[in-house]
């Protein structure tokens, strides 16, 4: 298939006329207008002269003419276009103003669009008389043939009522008959009965006449916006605009400024609306939204709340609102806590609200979300004894049973889930019995409002509780106008000459309004500097299903009367969160009480084991075991099991201010403790390794240097072990000491149905580089455990008579180096445990010290018990007799001594067959030389015999001598035989 513009160049180029199988014929644009070509260039449209079937042409007009006849045309298959016999011509317009007039009718022929030729026919209504032809035709020039007529007032006419002869005053209105808040639906029947009245008053803009002009705004900006510009280039001309809503006054009020227009609304409480900048001539009888908030921030006081939450709508009321409440409650010491916002579905927001655990619940949205919101407070169980929402109070009364098709929550639940909430509403109808400027009481207005509305039910009457500030914005605007007559007067000016580019008419009315002050039947009608109404605010609680009220706040006097009537669902007004009690964990005190026993006596064996020693020490016996050694031993047990102590003391027993010098103390008796019990067994093995697990060549030496070994090298080597441990913490001490720190556990709810938390604390020692100075400590100690474990691997076999209990201490070495490395990792596991982490450490140091004081001195007690070895070593030398161990020890000596004579001998024997063997060797050399020699002078007389070896025999040592060739068998046999016989 061919393109369109391939086809145009087709017939552009061979100049093919087939218009009547092809296409149309080009046709002629008209008068004063062209055509629009689609699809085509400027090039293509000079050059073409046939256009295809289905092809679409439309005419356009120059300035401000328009089309008349068929605007788009197509081409027929026949080759003719549509409506062809219809002429299309561009005719220039005549102002509309001419078609409508005021107090009359218009009839214009033909119907469309006033053009030349049009015709307008004028007739006026019952009671005027016109003024002026009653025809007038649109020139080709776009003017009318002649002035617009009026109608005036036909006083003189028998049948003629005053009311016919006022001037009409147009308001553009906007009510929100439906949508988020369908307020329109008592707010209308109320502005009409306030325009009745009005309208009836002879003192009250006599000459003229209050229309009201509205629209369903639906509370929608969009939709508003599509009304607003109907209203303004709609005629008649509106004196003043009167929106409702918000979103919808917001939108009327920017714009209204570039048509100088008065807006008056009675259902805006957005405080963006207060904006005198933005909204220069803006006016409203319903309060600002954060007339509220003073009332709240009273509230919040008086129940003695510092912490509140707050879920709103995303729209700008509720923004601008909640901003200014935060600002305030700032002011007075409150926190917002947490701050939830929804647009369309507020399930997550709710749901935040209950994971955050908000209990006093400022709610900001229309009431279409408020059944959204509270649906789902009663799906999170967001409700009852411990919450607490604040409303708005401009809800319908029953608007939680209103059936809603978007929630899925039955009349029951949401009665359930509102019960006991708070909303905070201005005043919108005077509790006093006073007639005001329409010479109505509150009540007289509400009977007359029942009336209009049929008996509908208020409940279900969207708007009803605002009515009464419709009422009283239609009087404002009626008084605000009556006192603009007689400026404008003086001025040459009427109310009437009114239009959109008459910013002095304007003006008066905005300062009549500004300097309202009268009685209406919502309370006294006054204006702030930023055109918002000032009232009081009325608090009421949802009790049993219904209002009561409970209070008055007013925010200009800073005065709150209290009824006394507030109802709560538990004792009282509940925690603005949940009360957390603080809650020690201590030590068990059996617990404590039962590790205690085990360490006093172990003190106690430590005493009796020191004593021991102590009163032994003269004992031969004893003294080969290092007595000062084994004191140190049992003063640094001692001093560990001291340290149980100060272990399990805690807050339960001291004040806090004392709990570091607790730490202190616990860390150096542990320290300290160690150092003297286990340095001094680790010294014991230390030298007995380093004496007797030498290289052979050594081991004499060693041996000898054993029989002399020094004590002052062991306490110096116990001294050293000592001053490491005591720089270590004193380093520790003055750099980083150590100081309380309380750790915070989950929170536990208690038994039974409070509203209360548990907050369980455990008091630490620690320090700001705790792990740092651990691992120095642990890493050093660890590897004091670890080369003692490897000493006395080592030294398991060896016996020395100078430190005679060396197994014993490795046995005790091994114990605590187990117990030491398993308690340290596990008990840093444990420390949020205080009962598992003090009963692991202080076992630990039970166990090893009684294991070591068990392995160190019980055998010496049970040997010196059942042998009776109690002399000293100078009682022992006295003695004739000895004992069976002594015997053993001299029996080793004397045999050591024999072995090192024996092995002197063996050396002297094996130099001296040496010595003889070097001499066969010369001698053998001797003989060899003299043989040679001699052979020579035989060999001149006698052939020489043959060669003969030398007797074996010749070479053996002379009688007495050893045999050379047994030297090595006789050394091995010395060795092997004699030697060991010697040392068994």
């Amino acid at each position: 298939k061919w393109s369109i513009i391939t086809m145009f160049d087709y017939f552009s180029t061979h100049h093919v006329f087939l218009s009547s199988f092809l296409g149309c014929a080009i046709i002629r644009p008209p008068r004063d207008g062209g055509i629009r070509y689609r699809g085509l260039t400027q090039e293509q449209i000079r050059n073409v002269q046939i256009l295809p079937v289905d092809y679409e042409i439309e005419y356009i007009c120059r300035g401000n003419r328009v089309i008349v006849g068929p605007k788009v045309r197509k081409c027929l298959p026949n080759g003719t276009w549509t409506d062809i016999t219809q002429h299309s011509r561009c005719l220039l317009l005549c102002p509309r103003v001419w078609t409508s007039l005021e107090n009359g009718r218009v009839a214009l022929k033909p119907p469309g669009p006033p053009v030349e030729g049009t015709v307008l026919h004028y007739s006026c209504h019952a009671g005027f008389m016109l003024e002026g032809r009653n025809i007038t035709h649109c020139t080709k020039l776009g003017k009318w043939d002649s002035p617009k007529p009026v109608c005036l007032c036909n006083s003189r006419g028998p049948n003629t009522f005053a009311r016919h002869c006022k001037k009409k005053l147009y308001i553009g209105a906007l009510f929100p008959m439906s949508g988020g808040w369908p307020g329109g639906q008592a707010c209308l029947p109320s502005a009409q009965m306030a325009l009745d009245l009005v309208n009836n008053r002879t003192d009250i803009l006599p000459d003229y006449e209050l229309e009201l002009i509205y629209y369903d705004s639906m509370c929608d900006p969009g939709e508003s916006t599509k009304l607003l510009y109907d209203l303004l280039y709609t005629e008649p001309i509106k004196t003043v605009l009167m929106p409702g809503c918000s979103s919808v006054s917001t939108l009327v009020a920017e714009a209204a400024r570039m048509w100088n227009l008065i807006v008056l609304s009675y259902g805006s409480s957005s405080p963006a609306l207060s904006n005198r900048n933005r909204f220069p001539t803006f006016f409203r009888t319903h309060p600002s939204a954060t007339l509220h908030n003073p009332t709240r921030v009273r509230l919040f006081q008086k129940w003695k709340w510092t912490k509140i939450a707050t879920i709103q709508q995303t729209t700008e009321v509720f923004t601008s609102t909640l901003d200014d409440l935060e600002q305030r409650v700032k002011e007075a010491g409150i926190e917002i806590s947490v701050r939830q916002s929804f647009l369309t579905d507020p399930a997550v927001a709710v749901k935040n609200l209950k994971r955050q655990d908000a209990r006093i619940i400022v709610g900001l949205f229309y009431e279409t979300e408020a059944r959204k919101v509270f649906c789902e407070v009663f799906k999170e169980k967001l409700y009852g004894k411990k919450y607490v929402w604040f409303l708005i109070g401009w809800y319908a009364d029953n608007w939680f049973k209103i059936k809603d098709p978007s929630i899925n929550c039955t009349i029951e639940n949401m009665t359930e889930a509102v019960e006991g909430h708070v909303t905070t509403e201005i005043v919108m109808l005077n509790p006093e019995t006073v007639r005001g400027a329409s010479n109505l009481t509150s009540q007289e207005f509400l009977g007359a409002l029942m009336n209009r509305l049929g008996g509908k039910n208020p409940e279900e009457t969207g708007g009803f509780q605002e009515a009464p500030l419709a009422y009283d914005a239609v009087w404002a605007l009626a008084l605000a106008l009556n006192k603009t007559v007689a400026p404008l007067k003086a001025k040459g000016r009427r109310l009437e000459d009114f239009n959109y580019n008459n910013h002095d008419i304007t003006a008066e009315i905005y300062r009549a309004l500004n300097t309202s002050s009268f009685e209406g039947v919502s309370g006294h009608v006054v204006f702030d500097a930023q055109g918002s109404r000032m009232a009081m605010t009325l608090i009421e609680q949802l009790q049993g299903g219904s209002y009561k009220k409970i209070g008055y706040y007013d925010s200009s006097q800073k005065n709150l009367s209290w009824f006394g009537n507030d109802v709560w669902i538990g004792a009282g007004p509940p925690a603005d969160s949940t009360i957390v009690i603080e809650e020690f964990r201590y030590l068990s005190q059996k617990l404590f009480a039962a590790v205690s026993v085990f360490a006093g006596l172990g003190i106690l064996l430590g005493i009796v084991c020191l004593t021991f020693n102590i009163y032994n020490s003269n004992v031969r016996y004893i003294q080969n075991s290092q007595p000062y050694l084994n004191n140190m031993t049992a003063v640094g047990c001692m001093m560990a099991l001291a340290a149980v102590f100060p272990l399990g003391i805690d807050g339960h027993h001291i004040h806090r201010s004392q709990f570091p010098v607790v730490c202190q103390f616990r860390l150096w008796l542990l320290g300290l403790g160690f150092s003297l019990a286990y340095g001094s067994m680790f010294t014991k093995i230390w030298w007995v390794h380093n004496l007797f697990t030498k290289k052979e060549e050594k081991k004499e030496k060693r041996k000898g240097s054993s029989r002399h070994l020094e004590p002052w090298k062991l306490y110096a080597t116990v001294g050293v072990l000592l001053a490491i441990d005591i720089l270590s913490l004193m380093i520790w001490q003055i750099v980083d000491p150590l100081h309380i720190t309380v750790e915070k556990f989950t929170r536990e709810a208690p038994k039974g149905d409070l509203d209360v938390l548990i907050q369980p604390l455990l008091e630490h020692c620690t320090s700001e580089k705790m792990n740092t100075w651990l691992g120095v400590v642990y890493g050093y100690k660890g590897l004091l455990l670890l080369l003692g474990i490897f000493l006395a691997y080592e030294t398991k076999s060896v016996s020395t008579e100078k430190i005679n209990d060396h197994r014993a201490v490795g046995m005790a070495i091994y114990n605590v180096a187990v117990l030491c490395m398993i308690t340290a990792p596990v008990t840093m596991i444990l420390t949020s445990q205080q009962d598992a982490s003090f009963a692991f450490a202080a076992l630990a140091i039970v166990f090893s010290v009684y294991i070591t004081l068990v392995v160190l001195f019980v055998p010496k007690m049970r040997r010196l018990i059942t042998r009776g070895e109690w002399q000293s070593e100078q009682q022992d030398t006295l003695k004739t007799g000895s004992s069976t161990n002594n015997n053993d020890e001299e029996k080793s000596r004397q045999l050591e001594r024999e072995n090192r004579e024996l092995q002197k001998i063996i050396q002297e024997k094996e130099q001296r067959v040496s010595e003889l063997r070097n001499q066969l060797v010369e001698r053998q050399a001797l003989r060899n030389r003299r043989r040679p020699s001699s052979g020579t002078n035989q060999n001149h007389s006698n052939p020489s015999p043959p060669s003969s070896q030398p007797d074996p025999k010749s070479l053996l040592p002379p009688p007495g001598y050893p045999n050379p060739a047994d030297s090595k068998i006789s050394r091995n046999h010395c060795h092997n035989s004699q030697i060991p016989l010697l040392y068994k």
